[in-house]
């Protein structure tokens, strides 16, 4: 089991960073919780966008198909998807992406997944497409070219690091086993060494923050802005990420447990939940445009949705479909409503150069 794994770890070479606990708990090829379960939808431990409407993905299908017509209708275009669920914001991207001639034929779909389960479901998912699927383990061995990136809800899946003010300086917040459980089983949050050289991962303007603050480290978001900025150095190339968390960078730990709907402790149980942290999108553009991407965003996902027409899609699967009208006005209420993901969800693009601004963003 994960746990036993993480103890003997912990036990042999002391506490370990939060990353590595995240990486342990959801990657691990056996027991981790992407390697073991579809973990996606209603009745499972978490639903994401696509899931609740295929309004949203038919909408990001469009925005991809406009990207094409952009980049001067390329012969051949990868459409790639990092952490694609289950495959349904992609089949509902594909559906309408087709009705712009051409973009089908030049489209080449490629899935970066890491979880065999996930795998088999999206092979299922979109198999009626029709379309050639292939999947690659990461980014970066996805050959050159024109490439159109997709990413939902999966840059906060990104194992993350914390660091803590203590002392007039910054610790990292590391992950050990608690003296005061009797078993000697339980793990805890204890403090570890200053940090050194990583402390430029901090915020600027959480750097001076008083002692106790917290803040989270977020190197998986770096080293995915740098694969963007190597694979559009030389080719025209766009991302477009959607994703929780603030529009500025804050103090916090947000590091959360979702096990059935139901958040639970984040050390408890590792492997038998779904483990992330809210989206730094304040850091995350500051490190796109110091890559020398073009960058976009956060746009709020309602109004970057009403902005594209989720109105006008609505209306008309409304009329196609009169017995289904509440039902699609509850998706719309879940996906734009602010008090749900409408304002808490956020929308951020990175570019090559010389692309037109994306539908949905003001300039860049």
């Amino acid at each position: 089991m994960i746990a036993d794994t993480l103890r003997d770890r912990i036990r042999t070479g002391g506490p370990i960073s939060i990353a590595a606990f995240m990486t342990e708990a959801l990657f691990d090829p056996r027991h981790g919780f992407y390697a073991t379960k579809d973990p996606i939808g209603a009745g499972a431990d978490f639903i994401t966008a696509p899931e609740i409407s295929q309004m949203f993905g038919e909408l990001v299908g469009l925005v991809a198909a406009q990207t094409w017509l952009d980049m001067g209708r390329p012969g051949a275009v990868k459409l790639i998807e990092m952490g694609p669920g289950r495959g349904t914001m992609m089949s509902d991207a594909l559906r309408a992406a087709r009705t712009v001639p051409g973009f089908m034929d030049a489209a080449e779909i490629v899935l970066i997944e890491a979880s065999a389960a996930l795998k088999a479901v999206q092979a299922q998912t979109l198999g009626p497409s029709g379309a050639q699927i292939r999947w690659i383990d990461r980014l970066e061995a996805v050959a050159p070219g024109p490439s159109i990136i997709l990413g939902n809800e999966f840059l906060d899946c990104l194992p993350v690091r914390q660091a803590v003010r203590h002392q007039g300086q910054w610790h990292e917040r590391l992950v050990g086993l608690d003296p005061q459980d009797e078993t000697g089983e339980a793990f805890a949050f204890v403090l570890g060494p200053p940090l050194a050289g990583d402390s430029d991962l901090i915020p600027a303007r959480l750097r001076d923050a008083d002692d106790g603050a917290l803040v989270e480290l977020r190197p998986g978001d770096r080293q995915v802005i740098d694969q963007l900025a190597a694979r559009f150095a030389d080719q025209p190339g766009r991302a477009l990420f959607i994703d929780y968390g603030p529009a500025q960078s804050e103090i916090g730990d947000t590091l959360q447990a979702i096990r059935a709907h139901k958040k639970q402790p984040p050390l408890e149980a590792p492997g038998t939940a779904d483990l992330t942290a809210r989206v730094d999108f304040e850091s995350l553009i500051m490190a796109g445009k110091s890559a020398g991407l073009t960058c976009y965003g956060p746009e709020p996902q309602g109004a970057w949705l009403t902005g594209l027409g989720l109105e006008a899609r609505a209306a008309a699967l409304s009329q196609s479909q009169p017995g289904k009208r509440s039902e699609i006005a509850r998706q719309i209420w879940r996906l734009t409503d602010k008090e749900q993901m409408g304002e808490l969800f956020k929308l951020v693009c990175f570019d090559s150069a010389d692309l037109p601004p994306p539908p949905g963003f003001s300039a860049g």
